[in-house]
């Protein structure tokens, strides 16, 4: 019949355990899956996911059910034996990261042996087939069997982590009340007869093996008779009934996404003396006092714990409640992020960080890096240079620009030439194959020298003309190559792009060349 039961059991573990295993998990909690949070929290979830409320709602998390097995001993009166077989079953949720609510079921077998001899026992009935008056020795056991259903609070004491994502052990202690009830029988009797036990030889603490041998050769199992019991106590089953209260802390380790082992030791208190079936102390032999010590049980064991439910994320105590804000802080996915600002204080279209002349006038042109332009190269900024274009010959320059150049003997009797003419000559056409846009070497060596004579030339100005076909691919790889000729002289010639103007005429000219002249 035993291992029947024992088999059952073990089926039962495995059908719990494949449930948790191969059962479909919901994965790593993302806080903004909506599909885990219950009606009752989406209100919240909208407002969060819409950036008017700061906290995410709460999500659906799964129960734990869990098994397990281990020892079970009762501390009482009578010295036990070696802690006996327990089992409990239990159901858990949580309420929050920390906090959870557990009902267990437990029951255990405990026995108890007194290795010395006792003699009053006169207020007990069930040591009533002995006589007390002629100081007949009795050895007080017991055999408990006991059950209790419980709810205990029980908080998490290393989910909330600071430094680390998660764990796969939790460490917990909890806190219960509950009901038990307990029937206790003591081995009196050898079929009817009370047992001699004034044959039991030996005294002192290095007998105690030996009078427990002796004992264990004259007793039988049986268990016949009931242990006294209070008239007052309640029953239940036919069984005494106590409120019961209930201590425990444990760690579980992480097997899976749905599956823990853990580890747990729980102590428990009930208002009763007799739950090994003595509260008589000999103390002295004719005198018998009654304890007022209540006995205790103790249950430590390992077990199984497996996450079910669906649409849920795994139970709240294996989830460290900061991984959303650090993760967010670290990698801002939901928080409005201002749009970002960049300061130019003197207004020339360089953002200060990038700007090399910070305090440039206003009005005054600029190159990409934010200096005022100076086409002569003479260190006078245009804004400032009396003499534009000062031919390098004649500088140094003074503070307004101006070099100082003698006139040559043949250029003495030369007639004054408008400034504000210009005459640069006829100027290269670039040539591209294909249908590229990218500047050859020979091109930018073309472009170099139209920026020469530009430099040299401040009033002149040029219009960049390509001829491209009908057609709008044709167009748009000629707007590409006049925008390509612009880009390499304002960036890499420094000419300023207002002196430059671009232009496609369709059909004016071969596609594959563009024409650079004055204007």
């Amino acid at each position: 019949m035993a291992s029947k039961k024992f088999k059952l059991l073990l089926l039962g573990i495995f059908s719990l355990f494949s449930c948790g295993v191969f059962a479909q998990d919901s994965g790593v909690y993302n806080v903004f899956d909506s599909s885990v949070i219950s009606p009752k929290g989406q209100a919240q979830q909208n407002e969060f996911m819409n950036n008017t409320y700061d906290f995410p709602a709460k999500p659906r998390n799964q129960l734990e059910i869990g098994i397990s097995g281990g020892m079970f001993s009762v501390s009482g009166d009578v010295s036990a034996k070696l802690p006996t077989a327990g089992f409990a079953i239990h159901l858990r949720k949580a309420l929050g990261y920390v906090f959870s609510l557990r009902l267990q079921y437990l029951y255990g077998a405990a026995k108890g042996l007194n290795w010395k001899p006792s003699y009053g026992y006169a207020n007990d009935p069930a040591w009533g087939a002995y006589n007390s008056s002629s100081l007949q020795p009795v050895y007080y056991n017991y055999r408990t069997h006991v059950q209790d259903l419980g709810l205990q609070g029980i908080f998490t004491l290393n989910n909330v982590r600071f430094h680390k994502q998660k764990s796969g052990m939790v460490m917990y202690a909890g806190i219960g009340i509950g009901g038990t009830i307990y029937d206790t029988r003591i081995n009196a009797l050898n079929g009817n007869a009370p047992y001699n036990f004034a044959s039991i030889s030996g005294s002192g603490y290095s007998s105690r093996k030996d009078i427990r041998k002796q004992l264990k050769s004259m007793m039988d199992n049986s268990y016949e008779t009931h242990a006294q019991t209070s008239p007052n106590d309640a029953k239940v089953f036919g069984q005494t009934f106590k409120p019961s209260g209930t201590l425990l802390a444990g760690i579980a380790f992480k097997l899976g996404k749905r599956v823990n082992l853990a580890i747990e030791d729980r102590f428990t208190f009930i208002k009763s003396d007799l739950l090994d079936g003595q509260q008589w102390q000999e103390h002295p032999v004719a005198d018998p006092v009654q304890t007022r010590d209540f006995d205790t049980y103790n249950y430590a064991s390992v077990g199984l714990n497996f996450n079910v439910g669906s649409k849920s994320v795994e139970p709240l105590w294996w989830i460290n409640p900061l991984d959303y804000a650090y993760s967010e802080i670290n990698n801002p996915k939901h928080m409005k992020l201002p749009k970002p600002v960049f300061d130019d204080e003197d207004g020339d279209g360089i953002v200060d960080q990038l700007d090399r002349c910070p305090g440039t006038p206003a009005g005054v042109k600029v190159d990409s890096h934010g200096c005022p332009l100076d086409t002569d190269g003479d260190g006078v900024p245009d804004y400032k240079d009396k003499e534009l274009v000062t031919p390098t010959y004649c500088q140094p320059v003074d503070a307004d620009g101006v070099g100082k150049c003698p006139d040559p003997e043949c250029c003495k009797n030369m007639v004054a030439v408008n400034a504000n003419a210009c005459n640069i000559g006829d100027l290269p056409s670039i040539s591209f194959k294909g249908k590229t846009r990218t500047l050859s070497s020979d091109a930018q060596a073309m472009l170099a020298t139209v920026a020469s004579k530009l430099k040299n030339s401040a009033a002149c100005t040029i219009t960049v003309t390509g001829y491209p076909a009908a057609s709008k691919a044709s167009q748009a790889l000629c707007n590409k190559r006049v925008d390509a000729i612009k880009a390499y002289l304002t960036e890499k010639e420094g000419i300023s792009a207002d002196r430059i103007t671009t232009n496609c005429e369709v059909g004016g000219g071969d596609a594959n060349t563009v024409d650079i002249k004055t204007n």
